[in-house]
């Protein structure tokens, strides 16, 4: 799992930048804010969520650990997948989306293109608990495991289509073993064993 990168910009697009890291160029989605604060040739710093996929691999970054523990968050709500969840934050601040799912308040939510209504009101639902409102000028709350190593597993089988409960189980069963691996990859490796050759539409997602 690539869960951070530093290097220097390559390329800006409006909701991608391309990082160059030793050489190689990593190609991210990211807000908009990201391209409007930085030019060609500076040196950045991204929090990075790498989204699995049975066709493709892609790189989502952020500048806070608190953004991306937010869009590991809503890739765990139903109906929000990677992009939907990445126009949330494009669109709203962390704090603004913890005083929404606070005061169980989805019109932000519905604003946001791409988020239905039926979605907004989910967003609202299975995001309360797991986020804080704070005075303004504050970082919101966001749970410690939503950037941890079980919590970016669960994240990728989430976006493989199993419900955020069936990950859960199947990592807490393979991170039990002292001996359990400690990378991303092959700690996913061992989830994708625990659950079998069921696909995620026979697991009753």
């Amino acid at each position: 799992m690539i869960s951070s990168l530093r290097g220097s910009v390559l390329h800006l697009e409006s909701d991608s930048v391309v990082i160059d890291v030793g050489g190689v160029g990593f190609s991210v989605a990211v807000t908009p804010d990201i391209p409007r604060s930085f030019h060609v040739g500076d040196e950045i710093v991204l929090h990075t969520n790498l989204v699995v996929r049975e066709d493709a691999l892609s790189l989502f970054g952020f500048e806070t650990r608190e953004q991306l523990g937010v869009f590991l968050l809503l890739i765990g709500v139903t109906g929000v997948g990677p992009k939907s969840a990445l126009g949330v934050l494009s669109a709203l601040s962390v704090a603004q989306i913890a005083e929404a799912v606070t005061a169980e308040d989805d019109a932000p939510f519905r604003r946001v293109s791409g988020i239905g209504p039926k979605t907004a009101k989910l967003i609202v639902v299975q995001l309360a608990g797991k986020l804080q409102a704070v005075p303004s000028g504050q970082p919101a709350s966001v749970p410690a495991g939503a950037g941890t190593l079980s919590g970016q597993v669960v994240a990728a089988l989430v976006a493989l289509g199993w419900s955020e409960r069936v990950a859960a189980e199947a990592v807490a069963q393979v991170t039990a073993d002292a001996a359990a691996p400690a990378t991303v990859p092959a700690l996913l490796k061992l989830a994708l064993a625990q659950l079998g050759p069921a696909r995620p539409e026979q697991t009753g997602v």
